[in-house]
């Protein structure tokens, strides 16, 4: 029977896809995604935001809870455990970056953690039933993001993990939650008028909120459809639905089961080197180089010797931060990138504090940088690159260029820097062993069983009993 719209196809994809459809590929790239993605929400619950959006979740109720990452007395209801474990994981903008241009999987993972934990323990989610509602998740996000010209760009008005990310959301947990085809198709419905918000968030704390919108929007939205909500079931065929986030969009059907090829088995993501704008990389990447030239040894960058920075760059506006006053706008900055690289020969987490920001040196340095927008270098984490030219008050000018960053897609981070990254991140939360067992559990996360045992080791360590005192 031929399929009646691009939305039933999406849906029968949904429902119709098994653990048999999944490659080896994928299966082993996806790993990669979830421990990276675990890692930074681990490293997020330390953020003011984080703390923000707890507060704030703890005034819902529900039968159901689920573990917030790392917190071992924090629990909520399904959707804002999944909120507020994705708001930590984008709030050190650490998360992965696909393309076109979205973070994958911070939308999707906190849903199926949530759900695996709050139903029923019969039956059990196994591991390939997590990574098949993961991949689920992912393809819908991308499917629908290749339906767009424009979203091949990076963006300018909607933030991408906040639209596709609410329907990789539902997507996931229509999956693992095994709902009907017609299900699934008002559920994608539902969720699409949940999805969406502005670019001119970005750089601010709201921006994590994206992710956790997108995370807690797409579980609402199929538990409304499990209660009978409708919407409108051509809602991805149209350009007053799902088209409506899109200038060009051109929706298709979808292959057929027995042709599906994955989109993460032909693209890999992007994992970050340190947190923020993934354009950014390219602009650490030519610094290190370039900086080379200038410090010898241990000696310091001669800052008062440099007359002038140019950064040749795509045209990104929320990129453009001349001089940064907190830690999202610097995250958000190509000035801030290339000065604090120059200064300290490299970023890291403390680089985005509010004292490195403010430095003296920093701020002498954001006010030599020129840019430049060559108009062979587009807005586009497949084709952008970086130049920097630095020239010192003698004259002497010295140029190096970054056309692929160490974690970009084409040069993906090995396993060993990837796992390292997760054990820096977690282990702010996570004692050593748990963080080893964790690694271990999701490198064969296919072998799994059940997943209340990856549950477990989520929740951190118990806070301490009060001794009591005699009287």
């Amino acid at each position: 029977m031929a399929l009646k719209s691009v939305t039933e196809s999406f849906a029968k994809v949904i429902h119709g896809l098994s653990v048999g459809h999944l490659t080896d590929q994928v299966i082993q790239r996806s790993k990669r995604m979830i421990l990276d993605t675990l890692g930074v929400g681990f490293l997020g619950t330390s953020t003011e935001v984080f703390h923000k959006v707890s507060e704030y979740s703890k005034i819902y109720s529900s039968n159901m809870s689920s573990t917030v990452w790392g917190r071992p007395d924090l629990r909520l209801p399904p959707t804002y455990a999944a909120f507020v474990n994705g708001v930590a994981i984008h709030s050190m903008d650490f998360d992965d970056t696909w393309h076109p241009a979205t973070h994958p999987s911070g939308a999707v993972l906190p849903v199926l953690m949530a759900l695996s934990e709050a139903l029923p323990p019969s039956p059990k989610f196994s591991g390939l039933d997590l990574l098949l509602a993961f991949n689920v998740g992912i393809e819908v996000q991308g499917r629908l993001m290749h339906f767009s010209k424009e979203a091949n760009d990076i963006p300018k008005r909607f933030h991408p993990p906040s639209v596709v990310g609410t329907l990789g959301s539902a997507a996931a947990a229509s999956k693992i939650l095994g709902l009907s085809m017609t299900k699934c198709q008002e559920a994608l419905a539902i969720a699409v008028s949940h999805a969406g918000a502005p670019m001119a968030n970005a750089a601010t704390q709201t921006k994590p909120l994206h992710i956790g919108n997108a995370a807690r929007h797409g579980l609402e939205a199929v538990f409304l459809a499990m209660l009978g909500l409708q919407g409108n079931k051509r809602v991805l065929d149209l350009e007053t639905g799902f088209g409506a986030f899109y200038t060009n969009y051109s929706p298709k059907v979808l292959p057929n089961l027995d042709s599906h090829t994955w989109l993460l088995d032909q693209q890999d993501v992007a994992f970050k080197r340190f947190p923020a704008h993934l354009a950014t990389h390219w602009v650490a990447d030519a610094a290190v180089s370039v900086r080379k030239h200038l410090v010898t040894d241990r000696a310091l960058l001669p800052v008062d010797h440099i007359e002038r920075i140019v950064l040749r760059i795509p045209e990104v506006q929320y990129v453009n931060r001349p001089f940064p006053d907190s830690e999202h706008e610097a995250r958000h900055s190509f000035q801030y990138v290339a000065c604090t690289t120059l200064l300290d020969g490299g970023i890291t987490v403390p680089s985005f504090y509010e004292r490195q920001i403010h430095r003296p040196q920093v701020r002498e340095l954001l006010g030599k940088v020129e840019l430049e927008h060559p108009q062979d270098n587009l807005p586009s984490f497949n084709t952008l690159y970086c130049e920097i030219s630095v020239t010192l008050k003698d004259g002497a000018t010295f140029t190096e260029c970054a056309d692929t960053f160490y974690g970009h897609w084409r040069k993906p981070l090995s396993q060993e820097d990837l796992q390292e990254k997760f054990r820096a991140n977690a282990s702010r939360m996570l004692s050593c062993d748990t963080v080893e067992r964790l690694i271990e559990r999701v490198e064969s996360l296919e072998d799994l069983e059940d997943c209340s045992v990856l549950i477990a080791l989520l929740k951190g360590p118990s806070p301490p009993k009060m001794m009591s005192k005699s009287i």
